[in-house]
């Protein structure tokens, strides 16, 4: 993703099809370059997209399902590798960001529990993204480590004080679908940045 002008071109001819030929009702805002970066650093985005309107709702069901696919296939179009699909960002109503809030709290939660306890600290099982986003959001405590145990839909992030010589920690399957976190609901306002390039 060289040009991200191109890119953002493209990401945007693919939402005006799913808005004027298929039919959802959205508005949205794409960001490239410098304005589009994580204020939380929890991603290396290049380009972000905002959704609202009356159909966004719909996006942020069963856990963000829908906004990750969105994300997926924008990814694809834009010929990005599974390790630089973070570059692109989706959000809708504020959704993402609520999430990402939540982890870097956990975050916080979790860092205070393994010093306090000197033990492993298991968080609940999330999307691949948002396991990055919690190695990210822990890799300044350097009195702790962050490891990912498991398989599929059961691996999960695992925090350990950094001299823990124990046994690593085993995930066992479970029957049961994970859990990506409640749905945020509080939508926030968009404001005008002049360093970013918007269409």
């Amino acid at each position: 993703m060289d040009d991200l002008n191109l890119a953002a071109q493209q990401v945007n001819s693919f939402l005006k099809i799913l808005t004027v030929t298929g039919g959802m009702r959205l508005k949205y805002r794409i960001t490239a370059g410098a304005g589009a970066a994580d204020p939380d650093g929890l991603e290396r985005r290049d380009i972000y997209v905002e959704l609202a309107g009356p159909d966004a709702v719909l996006l942020t069901d069963r856990g963000g399902e829908a906004l990750r696919a969105l994300e997926h296939v924008a990814a694809r179009i834009l010929g990005l590798e599974h390790e630089d699909q973070e570059r692109i960002s989706f959000d809708a109503l504020g959704f993402k960001t609520t999430r990402a809030r939540e982890m870097l709290l956990s975050a916080s939660t979790a860092a205070e529990h393994v010093r306090l306890s000197g033990r492993p600290y298991i968080f609940p099982s999330m999307t691949s993204g948002e396991r990055r986003m919690l190695h990210m959001a822990l890799r300044n405590h350097s009195d702790l480590r962050t490891e990912s145990s498991g398989e599929g839909r059961d691996r999960r992030v695992v925090a350990y004080p950094a001299d823990y010589d124990g046994p690593p920690v085993e995930i066992r399957p479970s029957a049961s679908r994970p859990s990506y976190g409640r749905r945020g609901d509080s939508g926030r306002g968009f404001s005008r940045d002049r360093n970013s390039n918007r269409y």
